[in-house]
């Protein structure tokens, strides 16, 4: 996700690139242009679970840098960012949407689990956001919802739907996998990933 230097009066175009990426490496041939004049940046909604299950097995310090990784990469890109998470202590906004900054990876770190897994909760908060944004932003501004979870619930949630792409990477336990996140994921034409490193 981080973003080259622009050459020949031209940006990257971040929704197509990461579609092209997949979960692979960001590599040069996965790089999508667009004229500079039409170069908006794209918001990037990380939803982290913090459920009581993500603490097995270090899956939730995984996905929080996951999380941090993600920050500093769209601050890197220009990109704009919030963070929201969803567990035992209910929904909390821990970052408005507005202009990503590696710094704000301090929030991450100290992060605690424990509980439920309100997934729906979290979504309802998730798309509250994203069509306030929408509003402000206009129609076409790009924006990506982020799905950190294992999926360990049995909340059927409903795609969201004011975004114009999700990706859902999945915590699920590799042991004992439960397989929920590839379902959503195909239920909402939405990304699957598995929660491999990402390029720098």
């Amino acid at each position: 996700m981080a973003r080259p230097a622009d050459d020949a009066g031209l940006g990257i175009d971040w929704l197509r690139t990461l579609a092209a990426k997949g979960p692979a490496r960001l590599r040069a041939e996965h790089v999508r242009r667009r004229p500079a004049s039409a170069v908006q940046p794209c918001l990037h909604l990380i939803a982290l679970d913090t459920s009581g299950s993500m603490r097995q097995g270090g899956r939730l310090a995984w996905a929080k840098g996951y999380a941090a990784r993600l920050i500093e990469q769209a601050a890197r890109a220009g990109d704009q960012v919030a963070l929201l998470s969803f567990g035992g202590q209910g929904v909390q906004l821990l970052l408005p949407p507005g202009p990503a900054r590696a710094s704000v990876t301090a929030r991450v770190r100290p992060l605690g689990g424990g509980g439920g897994t309100p997934l729906a909760a979290g979504l309802v908060e998730a798309e509250r956001l994203l069509r306030s944004a929408r509003r402000r932003r206009g129609a076409g501004a790009p924006s990506c919802l982020w799905l950190l979870t294992d999926g360990r619930t049995l909340e059927q949630p409903a795609a969201p739907a004011a975004v114009t792409q999700v990706v859902l990477v999945d915590f699920d336990d590799p042991l004992r996998p439960l397989g929920r996140c590839a379902v959503w994921a195909a239920r909402w034409n939405a990304e699957h990933r598995l929660p491999e490193p990402l390029s720098s």
